[in-house]
């Protein structure tokens, strides 16, 4: 049985920088003979966490939208490529949507003391994250919060792609060192035989 991939493109502009990113990711996981599948956020109906705390007693979000469709495939796929751009220092909105409403696995992990998968031993997650800035600092802060999110998904962060002075629509087009590296990334993704001691994290210029 194939390993199956779940790309999540968090932009909000189709056809963006660190969508193109993901794109390459996932042909990179499919060459490997993964069967992937590509998610746009903006597609979904994804209400913020409303924090009303329902889900420490049940392990369940009372909100009704898409997110339970969502969840239901994160929590289904062994590997998880999570797709973002910066802003202000971190992942954009519809990114953070996704992941405060992850907030019921939070209370059913950590709360209710359950565990969400009951084999997680080969579960890998990585990141890709694309922004304008000429600092590199905005990634720590992408890192933290999707490596907070992983953790708690029972998904072992192995690394991603960090790309920087990107800006312009589909700009990534005219740097094929990061088009590379994502294709190779998503690959190894699959490929691996063993986990990394640490995340390898490749930030571009």
């Amino acid at each position: 049985m194939s390993v199956r991939v779940l790309g999540i493109s968090a932009s909000p502009r189709a056809n963006s920088n660190s969508d193109i990113l993901l794109c390459q990711a996932l042909a990179g996981a499919e060459s490997a003979g993964a069967s992937v599948e590509y998610i746009r956020l903006c597609d979904f109906g994804i209400a913020p966490c409303s924090e009303c705390n329902a889900c420490y007693a049940t392990g369940v979000c009372v909100i009704k939208d898409d997110y339970q469709k969502l969840s239901a495939k994160l929590l289904n796929t062994q590997r998880l490529i999570f797709a973002t751009p910066v802003f202000f220092m971190n992942i954009c909105a519809q990114a953070k949507a996704l992941i405060d409403r992850a907030q019921c696995h939070w209370a059913h992990r950590y709360v209710l003391k359950r565990e969400l998968i009951t084999d997680a031993a080969n579960r890998r997650a990585m990141v890709i994250a694309v922004g304008g800035s000429k600092s590199i600092k905005m990634f720590e802060s992408v890192r933290l919060t999707t490596k907070s999110y992983f953790d708690m998904l029972q998904m072992r962060y192995v690394g991603g792609l960090f790309v920087n002075k990107i800006n312009a629509a589909a700009e990534i087009q005219k740097h094929p060192a990061a088009l590379s590296e994502a294709h190779r990334l998503g690959k190894e993704l699959v490929t691996a035989l063993t986990l990394p001691k640490k995340p390898i994290n490749i930030e571009l210029t």
